[in-house]
């Protein structure tokens, strides 16, 4: 079976529509009517690659994890905050959420920022 490079044999050479097989002789346009002799087809080896998420897609089927949003501006956002002073500005309290950035088995990543300065850094735990 050969392989074909180019990849318009499957599709219409007048309109870019792919051709539909209604016929063991031939393969037909379903927009403008073309028709392609199934001997040019005939041997030529197609391949693709179908994701999990084309098929999701496909089926209107909703993902596995839905990433949040960013907050709108108007939005607040609390935080937790921590009696740690700042390391540029030197206030006394400081703002911080964490998140698992690491593998499961390694600790978790906190992120610090000053609410006065908005000076920001974080800490692997």
């Amino acid at each position: 079976m050969s392989f074909c490079h180019a990849r318009d044999f499957l599709f219409c050479s007048m309109c870019g529509t792919l051709l539909s097989f209604d016929s063991l002789h031939f393969a037909r346009c379903p927009l403008c009517g073309f028709k392609r002799a199934a001997g040019d087809i005939e041997g030529r080896e197609t391949r693709y690659t179908v994701t999990a998420e084309d098929i999701r897609r496909e089926l209107k089927i909703e993902p596995f994890v839905i990433l949040e949003s960013a907050p709108v501006d108007d939005e607040a956002v609390q935080r937790a905050v921590v009696n740690e002073e700042c390391p540029q500005c030197r206030h006394p309290q400081l703002e911080y959420y964490t998140k698992q950035l690491r593998s499961a088995d390694e600790g978790q990543t906190v992120f610090y920022e000053c609410p006065q300065c908005r000076h920001k850094f974080s800490i692997n735990t």
